[in-house]
């Protein structure tokens, strides 16, 4: 059954439930953004799913079914693509790679970033991620020995943009001890940004650039010229490299295969009649440095919310990695790694109840009919995560957090477990291309500090809320760290 096919009875979008408006305004006055999420998630319990918001004049349907979620994916990018607003205002700030791209130019992207993200290359790549997560350990041993309190989330995020850079485009910036290295705060205005535009009533910024605006200009401007330097440095290295290979070894078939992502997409770009411009290439490096940097991050500073304020939990997952990491402070193996069961899972149970991702945002491209409701060609549909993942219908007693539910041997004493219903990293053709890395990423960082730390929130648990900058962040993840 494809997703057209979806229910019997025809409706109207206009007889949907809606939440009371105003005129011309619709509902945009009732969205704050930080917290915009909540509210659909508020509506959609007060007056079921579907129901229908208006953003001014624009209407937006907004769902929760877990099947037509993953029948609607399913269909990507042939009968559906993501809210357009993401890729139009993407493509102003030079970002509209394989995360927003639509129609024929995504799939050899795709190929070429699936390539670079495998679990043959991750598994290759395993010694340099474990040399930047001995990296992070120092900073935070530094931390720990002075007595001050870290800004966990920021130091996440140093930590995946070095791992970021250093898988797909062959270079380290090392953030996490460089301080003054402006990339990464250059980065983390990007997603905030986008949230701002893409809910604005007008494009504003066309005629008129606020001193944000104009700070934002500057930070971009900044981010594009270090991708530039980047791609002239990678490809001055592999022309040196051909060259000194074409001496060596002069029979073409003995080339030197790419050896990450960036090198890859230049090879191709420069191959006769490409089609694919520096333009292209440059988004698509931005593209992976905005994502690897915030999604993962956020992760695993969630799963610090329920471990710095549980310290059953804390001791319990640190007898789990010291028996996996033995006398070792980082994880010292691939194989090893793939032990650390627990230390993913309280990330994944974290994200369930505060997800990352809190909904997809598409648009069909053709009229299609969900539940028996007609859309039109480019209706604006909202994919709410969170309903599902909080209906005991797919997780045993949902309000509990519960790391022991996604591991295999608790899974039939936790009840019902639906993993169809987390889609924290989407499904169907467009599943993203990093889950493995982030998996991988989520364990490291968790068995080191627990293994090596004891670990305290540092201000009230109350006091942390949900802050929606594209992604859902914590509004603050301050703690005070101990040696063991």
């Amino acid at each position: 059954m494809n997703a057209a096919s979806i229910g019997a009875s025809l409706r109207e979008i206009d007889d949907l439930p809606s939440p009371r408006g105003l005129p011309l305004l619709g509902n945009l006055h009732q969205l704050p953004p930080a917290t915009h999420h909540l509210t659909l998630e508020r509506w959609a319990a007060e007056l079921g799913t579907p129901y229908v918001f208006r953003f001014g004049p624009t209407p937006v349907t907004v769902w929760s079914d877990i099947e037509l979620s993953h029948a609607v994916m399913r269909e990507r990018p042939h009968r559906y693509r993501r809210y357009a607003p993401i890729e139009n205002i993407l493509k102003e700030f030079g970002c509209n790679g394989l995360f927003s791209i639509e129609g024929a130019a995504w799939e050899p992207q795709r190929r070429l970033v699936m390539q670079a993200l495998s679990i043959p290359h991750i598994k290759a790549f395993y010694p340099t991620l474990a040399a930047i997560t001995e990296r992070l350990r120092r900073r935070w041993e530094a931390v720990a020995r002075e007595g001050r309190v870290v800004d966990m989330t920021e130091d996440l995020k140093r930590f995946t943009v070095d791992v970021t850079s250093a898988l797909a485009f062959g270079e380290d910036p090392n953030t996490l001890e460089n301080e003054h290295v402006l990339i990464q705060e250059q980065l983390a205005l990007l997603l905030p940004m986008l949230m701002s535009r893409v809910n604005a009533p007008f494009a504003y910024w066309h005629y008129v650039k606020f001193p944000r605006d104009r700070r934002f200009d500057e930070a971009m401007t900044a981010v594009h010229r270090h991708i530039r330097e980047l791609m002239a440095r990678t490809r001055a290295r592999m022309r040196e490299e051909a060259a000194i290979e074409a001496c060596e070894t002069p029979l073409a078939e003995n080339a030197r295969a790419p050896r990450n992502l960036l090198e890859a997409m230049l090879a191709m770009r420069d191959a006769p009649d490409s089609g694919i411009t520096d333009d292209e290439v440059a988004a698509n490096v931005l593209t992976m440095l905005v994502a690897g940097e915030e999604t993962t991050a956020t992760s695993i500073a969630w799963a610090l919310l329920f471990l710095g304020s549980d310290d059953a939990l804390y001791a319990r997952v640190a007898d789990s990695a010291r028996r996996v990491l033995d006398e070792s402070a980082v994880c010292p193996s691939y194989g090893a790694m793939r032990e650390l069961d627990l230390c993913e899972a309280v990330c994944t149970e974290a994200s369930r109840l505060h997800p990352v991702a809190p909904y997809l945002s598409f648009e069909p491209l053709e009229e299609v009919r969900l539940q028996g409701v007609r859309l039109p060609i480019g209706t604006k549909i909202f994919m709410l995560h969170r309903p599902a993942m909080m209906d005991p219908k797919n997780y045993a007693d949902p309000e509990r957090y519960d790391p022991d539910r996604w591991l295999h041997a608790h899974r039939q004493e936790s009840g019902a477990h639906e993993p169809r219903a987390y889609l924290q990293f989407g499904a169907g053709p467009r599943v993203c291309p990093g889950r493995h890395l982030a998996a991988v990423e989520m364990r490291l960082v968790v068995s080191m500090l627990t293994a090596n730390f004891t670990a305290q929130l540092a201000t009230n648990r109350a006091d942390i809320h949900e802050v929606c900058a594209f992604t859902t962040v914590p509004s603050q993840m301050p703690m005070r760290l101990s040696l063991r």
